[in-house]
């Protein structure tokens, strides 16, 4: 993907709940996280069962709640986390000048759990938008 597609995508970010920068960046920064395809579609269908046992599983994700901390646990690394991570150094030429996306890019990177569980939720809004679950 471009850089300057990345940015634009930030930038639509800029001024949205922190959440949302959160999960975009996360989503943007764990392209390259090696995930098993069937470990990933059994973990996303866990997540699925909690958002439909906590009521409409179309609704909002929330990084904090129990589908996206289910799925982050499932999916959880050593390694993995270090790859995430250096997906988010990778990102901080893309948020130059972009006061929002800059200080959420900040948060996690000082955040490792909040990063991970940000990236688990990318994850999982992107089965839900693609109709895989």
């Amino acid at each position: 993907m471009a850089r300057e597609t990345i940015r634009d995508w930030v930038r639509s970010v800029e001024r949205a709940e922190p959440t949302e920068q959160w999960v975009m960046l996360c989503f943007f920064a764990g392209r390259d996280v090696p995930v098993d395809d069937d470990e990933l579609n059994g973990a996303i269908r866990r997540a699925e069962l909690l958002l439909a046992a906590g009521g409409d599983p179309r609704r909002t994700l929330d990084p904090f709640g129990r589908a996206a901390e289910s799925l982050a646990d499932d999916l959880d690394a050593p390694d993995r986390r270090a790859l995430l991570r250096a997906g988010l150094e990778a990102l901080r030429a893309d948020v130059t000048g972009l006061r929002g996306a800059r200080e959420s890019l900040a948060l996690l990177l000082s955040d490792p759990d909040l990063a991970w569980r940000a990236y688990a939720t990318s994850l999982l809004a992107e089965a839900l938008a693609e109709g895989d679950i």
